[in-house]
């Protein structure tokens, strides 16, 4: 059994009460109570380990009687606390090896999960990357369709309008001449000569 200590820079922070292990005594603290038996729950060197504390340690506040009325911790008579265990018990050396397994087979399985879906982003981003240059070339495409058919239009259109305007010189040509041939006509009888 080691030596009682004050020092709080290894006393452990998460505890739970234990029994007294077989074969040893319960012994009395600084302030002179018997002291109570703790065993380290923390995840740490001491996993498991059991020592003793005074019962009226500054860490270890009074039982509440309500949920919504918890009690203050009494002042600290003194900081007594001694290892019973001087070495990790067996169990809690496999506990420590699991969960050791069990974190790195959890950041491992992180990993790979992160991973993953850097790579299903990457891959998602590629499909809309290629979804982009395919909707670009055909609206590209679309666009010098209607250029095309624009212009052929236009052609059309003004192929149209030239046989439209040759048409309408043709007629006002004839319109002339005949103006022409009944302004030259003697303008005697009744009708036209040519109707004569």
């Amino acid at each position: 059994m080691s030596l009682p200590c004050s020092d709080q820079s290894i006393r452990p922070r998460k505890m739970q009460s234990a029994s007294l292990p077989r074969g040893v005594e319960a012994v009395r603290c600084w302030c002179g109570d018997v002291c109570k038996v703790k065993e380290v729950t923390d995840f740490s060197d001491w996993l498991g380990m059991k020592f003793f504390m005074c019962a009226n340690y500054e860490s270890d506040p009074p039982e509440s009687i309500s949920a919504y009325v918890r009690p203050p911790s009494p002042p600290p008579l003194c900081m007594y606390y001694r290892w019973i265990d001087t070495e990790i018990p067996d169990w809690a050396v496999t506990e420590i090896r699991e969960r050791g397994r069990r974190a790195w087979a959890s950041l491992d399985l992180e990993e790979r999960r992160e991973k993953a879906e850097a790579e299903e982003k990457a891959e998602q981003k590629k499909e809309w990357e290629d979804y982009c240059v395919e909707q670009r070339a055909f609206l590209d495409e679309m666009k010098r369709k209607n250029q095309e058919e624009k212009l052929r239009l236009e052609e059309v259109y003004r192929q149209r309008e030239q046989a439209r305007e040759a048409e309408r010189e043709r007629k006002r040509e004839r319109a002339r001449a005949a103006k022409a041939a009944e302004e030259a006509g003697d303008g005697k009888g009744k009708y036209p000569r040519w109707t004569q």
